[in-house]
Formats: structure tokens, sequence, C-alpha cells
């Protein structure tokens, strides 16, 4: 028996959750509901907050579809929100909490100043030539190199900045963007040293992004990829 979960969902199609439309995050949630919870927007999610950072469900337990992507500007399946054409969708590896980036603070001396560790939760923007956004993103540090103010995170979203009490990096530029390549256009051929447009699953904003592959990996759960020179547009 299936329900119908789009009565459940606010219609706003932001993307939070990991799936571009209302009506396909409907569609996931028939096969595993406790996805729900991925949805921030509705009011039984909007409550008093423990302080712990929530860990996103393992990919692993989602379907794997190769090639049949869903439409996320309602024509073409290859095109972005703003209909721009981009080459595979860039998802996130299993276990992992989001989507892996390699960021800077414009201000390196702030990752040595806020003390980070591997584990704290961070906030800040995306800015400049590197991959100019208009959202501010949160995210768990993974890898801190503090003598030259690189960090590695996973992006968590919004949702993490409620439940914690974020360390503010401030504007900061993206160096690096790995994940798998589990969906990509039937003519596209992938190889290092190009660079491709992507879309990244569970980008907000659900627009194309631009990136160098230099390095490729064969997994059993899709093509390894680490994609550098990152920008939007």
């Amino acid at each position: 028996m299936q329900i119908d979960y789009r009565a459940e969902l606010p219609g706003l199609d932001c993307g939070l959750c990991g799936y571009p439309t209302c009506d396909a995050f409907a569609g996931a949630l028939q096969l595993k509901p406790q996805l729900l919870e991925r949805c921030t927007m509705r009011s039984a999610n909007k409550q008093t907050f423990t302080g712990k950072v929530p860990v996103p469900d393992s990919p692993t337990t989602l379907p794997v579809v190769h090639n049949k992507p869903s439409v996320s500007n309602g024509k073409d399946p290859w095109c972005d929100r703003l209909g721009r054409p981009f080459e595979f969708y860039m998802d996130v590896f299993p276990g992992d909490k989001g989507p892996r980036e390699t960021i800077i603070p414009r201000n390196p001396l702030r990752t040595r100043e806020l003390e980070i560790q591997p584990g704290d939760l961070l906030l800040g923007r995306p800015s400049g030539m590197s991959c100019g956004c208009p959202l501010t993103h949160v995210g768990i540090a993974e890898r801190v190199d503090a003598v030259n103010g690189v960090i590695d995170w996973f992006i968590t979203g919004p949702l993490t900045a409620r439940q914690g009490n974020p360390k503010n990096i401030g504007y900061y530029e993206a160096i690096a963007y790995d994940g798998l390549i589990q969906e990509k256009h039937p003519n596209c051929e992938i190889q290092i040293g190009v660079r491709y447009y992507f879309q990244p699953r569970r980008c907000m904003m659900q627009w194309r992004h631009s990136g160098l592959i230099t390095f490729l990996n064969q997994t059993p759960h899709g093509l390894q990829a680490h994609a550098e020179g990152l920008m939007i547009g």
C-alpha cells in the first residue's frame, strides 16, 4: 500500500533533502519513510533543538539509478534549474555525513584563531571566483591543516547550525569537491584533465557547477571523482 507523502511536504522544492523537487522526494519516501526527517521545512521539524549534530542517512540505503535522473527544471533531465546543460550528477559517498569539499577561509588564520579541530561544526559562505553561492554553508570538519588553513569538511545543511554552536569562518574559497558519479549523460566520457559541468546531487539551488577532474577511481558504488577549480554557472 502506497502512502501519498506529498501532503506532508511543503511544496517549496528547496532541494535541501537531496532531491530536486518535493514530488521526487515523495517518491523516495515510498521506499524509506524515515527520510521524512530530512525535510526541515515541515512544521513537525520546527522544534526546540538539543544541540546534537545529526548524521544524515547513509546513501547506501537508497536505490542507485544509472542514467535515469529526476528532471530538475521540469524539462530536460540534463539541465539545471536555470536550463543550463551539465554532464553528470555528483553524489555523496556511502556513510558520509554530506558532500565532501576542500575549503580555505578568505583569512586562512581563522583556522588557527578558531582552533578548528576535526568534528567541529562550521559555518561560512563560498564567494569569489572559486564558487560564489548566495547560500550560507554549514558542515562538519573532517581534516584540518592548521599551517595552511585548509579544511576538508562534510556539508550537512543549515539545519545543523540550529542544532549546535557553529564556528563562523566567514567567507571562504572552495578548492575541490569529491563525490561519486552514479548518473551521467549517455554521451559523456569522463576523463582526467578535462573540465566538466556537473550538478551536486544535494545542491539546494539545483545549479550546475564546473570543475577540472584530477582523479578518478572505479568503486562498487560508482565512479569516484575529484574536481578542482570549482565555479558555479
